[in-house]
C-alpha cells in the first residue's frame, strides 16, 4: 500500500541524513510542503536547530514574480526559516534517496494576508475579522488562491500535489496562545460563528432569499443560549435548532456553491499547468459545513473533480465511509488516503497504526497518510517503522 510521510523543507536541508532517514520508514512518497501557513516547529533531529519559526503563511520557493506583477494579493517568500529555493532542495535530496516527492499547498489560511488586507477576511455575525480566514467568496481571493495552488503546486519534478484548505476556514483555528475554548461551541456554535458577514456573502445570502443584516441578527441572537453555556446540539441537526430549517439550508446552499466552484476552479487551474499525470488531491472533511484545514466537501462531486483526497483518521476511520460509498457509486480509481497522526505528544497513537490502518483499509483506504515524520520522535518512528515492513509500503 503507497504510503506518504509529511515533511517540511526545514527538516530536510542542513541535515545529510534526513532523506535516507525517511526513505527508511518503508515510505515511497513524501508529501513536502511548498505553500504553508505560519507556524513553530521541533526539528528534533536536525544536526543545526531543533525550533523553526515560520514567522507568516509563506511560498517556500522562490515566487514567480511575472505571475504577480500588478496584483495587490500575492504569495509572501519565506524568511530565513525557508531561503531561496528551499522546497527545491530538500526535493532533489528526497528524490535522490529514491523517494517520489508531491507538493503539499495550503491555501485559504493566511493571517499575514489578513492583516495587510483585512477586507479579505472572513467576518462574522458580530463583525469580528478572522485574519486567518480568507473568505473565498470573493472574487480576488479566489483568484489569488487558483494562482497559489498553480504555482506552488506544479513544481519541478514533483509527481502530484496534495491541497489544504482548499474551501471555508472558519472560526477554528490552531494558533498560539489560543483562548477560545471557555464555551463549548460544538458543531453548530462553530458554523454560525464562522458565517462569513462580507459584501459578497451578504450578496450570496440575497440571492439566496436572505437579508444579510437580518440574518446576522438573527445569528446574534440564536448564538445567546450558546454563550449561556447551554449545549447546541451536533451535526447539522443543531445547525437547523438554532437557525430553523430554512434559514440553515440557505445559508449552507451558499456556502457549498461557493466551495464547490472554487474546488472545480483551482484544480482545473492546476490540472492545466501540470504536466500529463500529475495527480490532484485534497485534504477533505465528508462533511460539506465543516470548516477547516480538512475542507468541507461533498464527496461524491470532489471525486469527480480531483484524483481523491485525503482523509483524518487519527480518532477513526469512520470519514472515510461516505467517500468510499461515492467510489462504490461510480468514482472508481479514485485515491482514498487515511491520514494518521503519528506524532505522540500531538494525539497520535503510533503504537496502535497497525490496527487503526487495518480499520481503514476495510473502510476503503487506498493509500496511507503519516503526519509528520519531521515532528515525531525516534520511538514514535520506530513504531511507524515497524508497522510499514509489514506492509506492501
Amino acid at each position: 500500500m503507497r504510503t506518504s510521510a509529511f515533511l517540511y523543507p526545514w527538516d530536510v536541508n542542513g541535515d545529510p541524513e534526513a532523506a535516507v532517514r525517511t526513505a527508511g520508514l518503508g515510505v515511497r512518497q513524501v508529501t513536502l510542503a511548498s505553500a504553508y501557513h505560519s507556524t513553530r516547529a521541533l526539528t528534533p533531529r536536525h544536526p543545526r536547530h531543533r525550533i523553526v519559526t515560520a514567522s507568516h503563511a509563506a511560498v517556500l520557493h522562490p515566487v514567480d514574480e511575472a505571475r504577480w506583477r500588478g496584483r495587490a494579493l500575492r504569495p509572501y517568500p519565506a524568511g530565513d526559516w525557508a531561503p531561496g529555493d528551499a522546497y527545491g532542495e530538500a526535493a532533489a535530496a528526497l528524490a535522490g534517496a529514491g523517494l517520489d516527492v508531491h507538493t503539499w499547498v495550503v491555501l485559504a489560511h493566511n493571517s499575514r494576508m489578513g492583516e495587510e488586507h483585512p477586507a479579505t477576511s472572513v467576518v462574522n455575525a458580530y463583525g469580528d475579522r478572522y485574519p486567518w480566514a480568507p473568505c473565498v467568496a470573493q472574487p480576488s481571493t479566489r483568484a489569488y488562491l487558483a494562482g497559489l495552488a498553480v504555482e506552488a503546486a506544479v513544481r519541478p519534478g514533483a509527481a502530484g500535489t496534495e491541497l489544504e484548505s482548499l474551501g471555508w476556514y472558519g472560526l477554528a483555528h490552531l494558533h498560539a496562545h489560543d483562548k477560545t475554548g471557555g464555551v463549548q461551541l460544538g458543531d453548530a456554535g462553530q458554523y454560525l460563528m464562522s458565517l462569513c458577514f462580507c459584501a459578497a456573502c451578504a450578496d450570496g445570502y440575497d440571492r439566496q432569499g436572505l437579508d444579510a443584516e437580518e440574518l446576522a441578527s438573527f445569528v446574534r441572537g440564536a448564538l445567546e443560549p450558546v454563550w449561556r453555556g447551554e449545549p447546541s446540539g451536533g451535526g447539522w441537526a443543531g445547525v437547523e435548532k438554532l437557525l430553523g430549517a430554512g434559514t440553515a439550508a440557505a445559508t449552507r446552499v451558499w456556502r457549498d456553491q461557493v466551495a464547490r466552484s472554487l474546488q472545480e476552479e483551482t484544480v482545473a487551474a492546476v490540472r492545466s499547468a501540470a504536466p500529463a499525470g500529475f495527480q490532484v488531491l485534497l485534504h477533505a472533511d465528508p462533511v460539506s459545513f465543516h470548516c477547516g484545514a480538512n475542507a468541507g466537501v461533498d464527496p461524491g462531486h470532489i471525486l469527480s473533480v480531483a484524483d481523491g483526497v485525503v482523509v483524518p483518521c487519527t480518532g477513526g476511520a469512520g470519514p472515510l465511509t461516505p467517500f468510499a460509498e461515492a467510489v462504490r457509486e461510480g468514482a472508481r480509481g479514485r485515491v482514498l488516503a487515511a491520514n494518521f497522526t503519528v506524532v505522540s505528544g500531538m494525539g497520535g497513537r503510533p503504537d496502535r497504526l497497525a490496527a487503526d490502518v487495518a480499520d481503514a483499509v476495510a473502510l476503503g483506504a487506498t493509500e496511507l497518510r503519516l503526519y509528520h515524520a519531521g515532528l515525531a520522535s525516534d520511538t514514535d518512528l520506530e513504531a511507524v517503522r515497524g508497522v510499514l515492513a509489514g506492509l506492501d509500503g
